[in-house]
């Protein structure tokens, strides 16, 4: 059984960073997809990067400029390099990842909270 396992979560100040991380067990893993979402307190969950095994990366309007996804195949780790964070980044932040054959694992989550 996959599992994604996040890390890196914390409470920061405004204007500070953090790196999360997630890993995932299982070697015949191999992941097309690796992404990060994010469930702000009393709201939905939303994207925030993703990037695919060719290395095409996305992200929302809301995190350009700041967060800088990465991953490592040899590891099935994927990274969120987080910077200049607002309070309005505080979130449950969770991975998911999307194997060759089509199927969706998602971590447990970990919580960042931006505030002063």
């Amino acid at each position: 059984q996959v599992q994604p396992v996040e890390s890196g979560g914390g409470l920061v100040q405004p204007g500070g960073s953090l790196r999360l991380s997630c890993a995932a067990s299982g070697s015949a893993l191999n992941a097309v997809t690796m992404a990060w979402y994010r469930q702000p307190p009393g709201k939905q969950r939303e994207l925030v990067a993703r990037v695919k095994f060719g290395g095409s990366l996305d992200y929302a309007d809301s995190v350009k400029g700041r967060f800088t996804i990465s991953r490592d195949n040899t590891k099935n780790t994927v990274y969120l390099q987080m910077n200049s964070l607002k309070p309005e980044d505080t979130a449950l932040y969770s991975c998911m990842i999307v194997s060759d054959t089509g199927e969706y694992y998602w971590g447990q989550g970990t919580q960042v909270t931006v505030s002063s």
